[in-house]
């Protein structure tokens, strides 16, 4: 972790695994120029402030598609820079990992549903009929 404290954007994991926290420090570590300035424990997660928020963006939509879950992203005017009178803006990206993971066996709506595939929501398919479905990430 550097000893700068400068971010760009602030990775917010909810629900996360230690695979997903060891991953996201594996990538920042790839990637010149790009550091963790603050590791923040929360309820539920942990927040990352990392100094590049075009980085940020993409370790959130290459997190999304291998474990899923849902995003959003929200970004706060923070300042205009002097030489350039350039906007500069902090930007937030929640990611919700899903509690399930691909082949669990899950009840919903009073049925059995194996899950199958993670998009923008979650597909499953019914264990007695075989018929497919989409459930929100919050339903289950």
């Amino acid at each position: 972790m550097n000893q700068n404290q400068y971010y760009e954007g602030i990775l917010q994991l909810r629900n996360p695994l230690k695979e997903v926290i060891n991953i996201i420090k594996v990538l920042i570590e790839k990637r010149k120029g790009v550091y963790i300035a603050k590791e923040e424990k929360v309820r539920g997660g942990v927040d990352f402030y990392l100094s590049d928020w075009k980085y940020l963006i993409d370790i959130g939509n290459k997190l999304q598609k291998k474990f899923g879950g849902e995003i959003k992203t929200s970004r706060k005017l923070w300042g205009i820079k002097r030489q350039t009178s350039k906007k500069v803006y902090r930007v937030v990206l929640l990611l919700r990992l899903p509690t399930v993971k691909i082949g669990d066996i899950v009840e919903y709506r009073g049925k059995k549903v194996k899950i199958k595939e993670f998009r923008k929501k979650i597909s499953a398919v019914d264990t007695e009929t075989g018929k497919r479905m989409l459930i929100k990430y919050d339903e289950i």
